[in-house]
């Protein structure tokens, strides 16, 4: 019998204790539960340690001050555990999700995927959240029994569907990307209701952090300043209000005290509206909130509208600044090259990647070399592209 958590004490909870159990049927930990020893292996993985070299924003070499796929894992982690603590879910859960729901990026941030996708095109695309149930099903190789990690089935039915359903009226199962398609045909994780309400708070944390250290990471980079976040509202609001109350601090500690307390606010706004809609569709189990026609997990209407404002404003000022658009120009073609010469020439493959191939611009051979560039981190996709196309690198 699994080990329950006693800290999920709200009835919708998603209960350690009553997992659906794992693919493969293993022995229960004495001490820990289900959803603490997916967090765990987690954490052990592989994928998991290469966030650390994976671009959030700013690719690795620009600077050890900015964030990384890391770095945002931990600190969506963090507000997801928080956020579950106080509406008695199962914090295990949530943290495992929050830590595992980047483990499919690619190298370079979107520019990566982007570049992976094009180069997929003919080969069944790439999408990072499948890229993440692959690996955790199948490309984790570290256990005598199976491939992946084993993972409990909420934990993957959260994983492919924390951002609500994948199968919705005018998308099928096969619409979808290759690797769910495939999985579906192993385990069905219900792809057409909602996920528990674990992996909801999971990808809401993963929003509220995004956005929170955007604003940080850009103004240190000086591709804005606080003056331009001025007319946005709520954040224009909060560092107006952070810069009365401190007349005359520096700039860095108002930088810090406005995102602190604007991750505050969403936080806040996140947990009013969830326990407003909570007492309208008062749920008695995580299956009630699987079967609802709407997420159960959201901000208001207006935090729904302040957070538009400030995408649209990080889109532009940021996401698409000459400096970050130079460098995802570099990074994408790191990965065409990398790609359409590994595919031609699988031999060129390390020779445990070459294992499954089916011969050059084979369609076994785009899956084989799609897994080994999704898994590189920036610095060693930067290094592989020396080694094969720099003709003086010693290390060719």
């Amino acid at each position: 019998m699994p080990i329950a958590n006693p800290a999920a004490t709200a009835p919708f909870a998603t209960k350690a204790e009553e997992t659906r159990g794992r693919l493969f049927a293993e022995p229960e930990s004495g001490t820990r539960t289900a959803f603490q020893r997916d967090r765990d292996r987690i954490i052990h993985a592989g994928a998991f340690r290469r966030l650390k070299y994976k671009t959030q924003v700013f690719v690795y070499h620009e600077g050890d001050n900015y964030r990384t796929r890391l770095t945002h894992s931990l600190e969506v982690a963090q507000i997801a555990r928080s956020v579950a603590r106080v509406l008695g879910l199962d914090e295990d859960l949530a943290e495992a999700l929050a830590l595992a729901h980047d483990l499919g990026h690619t190298p370079f941030g979107h520019a990566g995927e982007t570049a992976l996708d094009a180069c997929m095109a003919d080969y069944g695309g790439f999408d990072h959240n499948a890229q993440t149930l692959r690996i955790v099903t199948k490309l984790e190789r570290r256990y005598p029994e199976f491939d992946g990690l084993n993972l409990t089935w909420e934990t993957l039915e959260g994983l492919v569907k924390h951002n609500g359903p994948v199968i919705v009226p005018g998308r099928s199962l096969n619409d979808l990307p290759r690797a769910i398609v495939e999985y579906a045909e192993t385990q069905d994780l219900e792809l057409e209701t909602f996920a528990g309400p674990e992996a909801q708070v999971a990808a809401l944390a993963d929003d509220i952090a995004y956005n929170n250290h955007d604003i940080d990471d850009g103004l240190r980079a000086r591709l804005f300043t606080i003056d331009d976040l001025m007319a946005l509202p709520l954040v224009g609001d909060v560092f107006r209000r952070v810069m009365d109350r401190y007349p005359g601090l520096e700039t860095t500690r108002v930088i810090h005290e406005a995102v602190r307390e604007l991750i505050g606010e969403m936080i806040g706004n996140l947990l009013e509206e969830t326990r407003r809609r909570l007492a309208e569709a008062k749920p008695a189990s995580a299956a009630d909130i699987r079967a609802m026609d709407r997420p159960l997990v959201g901000f208001t209407d207006a935090m729904n509208e302040h957070n538009a404002a400030l995408k649209a404003f990080l889109f532009e000022r940021m996401y698409r600044h000459y400096r970050v658009n130079r460098s995802m120009s570099k990074a994408q073609r790191i990965v065409r090259d990398l790609f359409g010469l590994l595919h031609r020439s699988p031999e060129q493959l390390p020779p445990e990647w070459q294992q499954g191939c089916d011969g050059p611009e084979g369609f076994k051979t785009a899956r084989r070399v799609c897994d080994f560039i999704a898994g590189m981190t920036d610095k060693f996709a930067i290094e592989e592209h020396q080694r094969l196309f720099d003709l003086h690198d010693p290390r060719s």
